[in-house]
């Protein structure tokens, strides 16, 4: 039996490389096989990627559509070297996505994406609501 996915009216899902949106009213789809799936609460555009880690998403979300992913892992080694130096306590974040990346379970790297966006966040409220982190000596990536 394959996927099940249940669309609301306008919902847009990405099934391999075609974007299908809903008509009017609910609908459900079986769908067979190994093509990518992604649904629109799951998909990032290139202006929501606003973030380190949202811009991580971004690529791991093209690996995931590729038929090629291996052709988006310079850039994505680039950014997580990026992040790393600015916030070592995301390693664990990496190891998990990365091993995911290594299996090749790309569903399972974007959803451990999200998680490390989420953390991200969190790491933003956080300096956000000290402002002297940064000016005290505090910031020097160390203690993120």
């Amino acid at each position: 039996m394959g996927l099940k996915v249940e669309l609301k009216p306008g919902e847009r899902v990405i099934i391999g490389n075609s974007v299908i949106t809903n008509d009017d009213q609910r609908t459900r789809l079986v769908v067979e096989g190994d093509t990518p799936i992604l649904r629109e609460k799951d998909i990032l555009t290139v202006h929501q990627a606003d973030t380190p880690c949202k811009k991580i998403y971004l690529v791991v979300q093209l690996m995931y559509l590729a038929h090629d992913p291996a052709a988006h892992h310079a850039l994505y080694f680039e950014l997580i070297r990026d992040v790393l130096a600015a916030a070592p306590s995301t390693r664990p974040y990496f190891d998990r996505i990365n091993n995911h990346i290594l299996t090749n379970n790309l569903y399972k790297a974007l959803k451990e994406t999200q998680r490390l966006i989420e953390y991200e966040r969190k790491l933003f409220e956080y300096a956000e609501s000290d402002p002297g982190l940064c000016q005290n000596g505090a910031g020097d990536g160390k203690s993120a």
